[in-house]
């Protein structure tokens, strides 16, 4: 009997990678003896992160087109067909039952690559607003797994559509609320405001968290934890330095570059401020969590910005533009909404219902369905 074969594909950011191996590892866990490949580029963020889990990783040729003629993207286009050639090998030699893409330009030779070959396909879209590669493949996936039920518009007519939700790590479900405070050093009757703005961080958002931490530092009442990004933490101390505030003196705010056991975090947060990045917004659903939401302004097709509106809509989040943030501004929506502890409680409730911790179950249901297994 031939062994079951899978082909991942997904790159160049972290939103597309982590579903993408999210699925793949689900694969392993639900078939242990079928064999996984991931499909990246060389000089994508892919190619230092798939490696580092013992996938089994190969590469191809794609670079990404932009919105005007340029000599970029005729370079591109050269790439794209090289990429095609490249992934028709792979997928002939490899013989998957179905191909799961999960956005980036290299998705697109890798899925052509499979409808050429007639292998089934399942595309999952993280965002409300759906990527260039995934619109212009939906059309042809025997799957289109979405997030967000508002990204439907965007896709051609006749699309196979399932709202499944966005993968979650595994880490982030089980965690225990009590357990993550008491871990944390949050006493009883504490409220905990958590802010972050992505592993690098964000100058805008570390400004106004300023702001925040020189009204509510040093109150018994409130714990303040803050990721600054790797790239502004030592600037953001600076900021603190010269407004007067001595870290060790008041001893309610943690400040970090990162924040590795995030879910522990996320647990014992009640009021979240951070981007809206899909996998961000995919565990504060999942944990139930009312957010203020920033979106980032230069995402592609700012669908951050179409993520945080798809939540507010549900009352799960507040929304403050990039552009329209201070620290007047979020100092204000911090005090509003914990001087509101019934509606942070409805917000969170709000949030809870939307979230899909089954969303790796229901898009393994789906690739067994494509596979005929």
């Amino acid at each position: 009997m031939r062994r079951l074969r899978f082909m991942v594909t997904g790159g160049g950011t972290g939103g597309h990678i982590y579903p993408a191996l999210a699925v793949a590892q689900g694969l392993g866990r639900r078939f242990p003896e079928c064999e996984v490949l991931y499909v990246g580029t060389a000089g994508g963020l892919e190619a230092d992160i798939v490696p580092r889990t013992g996938l089994p990783f190969a590469t191809v040729r794609a670079a990404g087109l932009k919105r005007r003629l340029t000599l970029q993207n005729l370079r591109a286009m050269a790439l794209a067909f090289q990429g095609v050639g490249q992934a028709l090998r792979l997928v002939r030699d490899f013989k998957p039952v179905v191909v799961v893409g999960t956005g980036g330009y290299v998705s697109g030779p890798v899925l052509l690559a499979a409808r050429l070959c007639r292998i089934p396909t399942l595309i999952h879209e993280q965002n409300a607003f759906p990527g260039l590669t995934n619109r212009l493949f939906a059309r042809w996936a025997g799957c289109v797994a979405l997030t967000f039920p508002e990204a439907v518009r965007y896709l051609p007519r006749g699309a196979r559509v399932k709202v499944t939700g966005l993968p979650v790590r595994e880490e982030v479900l089980r965690a225990n609320r009590e357990e993550a405070r008491a871990r944390l050093g949050v006493e009883a009757g504490q409220t905990v405001l958590l802010s972050f703005g992505g592993s690098r961080g964000a100058e805008r958002l570390n400004r106004a968290v300023a702001g925040v931490i020189r009204v509510f530092g040093g109150r018994p009442d409130i714990r303040i934890y803050h990721a600054t990004g790797t790239a502004g933490y030592e600037d953001f101390l600076g900021l603190l330095d010269t407004s007067g505030i001595d870290l060790f003196g008041i001893g309610n705010i943690t400040i970090k570059p990162y924040f590795y056991q995030m879910a522990d975090y996320l647990a014992a947060a009640d009021l979240v401020v951070c981007r809206a990045g899909a996998a961000t917004i995919a565990e504060l659903t999942c944990v139930g969590r009312p957010a203020i939401l920033v979106p980032y302004p230069y995402a592609a097709a700012n669908h951050q910005e179409f993520n945080a509106r798809a939540l507010e809509e549900k009352g799960a989040a507040v929304v403050v533009p990039d552009a329209e943030l201070t620290e007047d501004r979020l100092l204000r929506e911090v005090n509003r909404l914990l001087a509101a502890p019934a509606e942070l409680r409805l917000m969170a409730e709000r949030s809870a219902r939307l979230g899909r911790p089954d969303a790796l179950e229901r898009i393994l249901v789906c690739i067994e369905n494509l596979a005929g297994l």
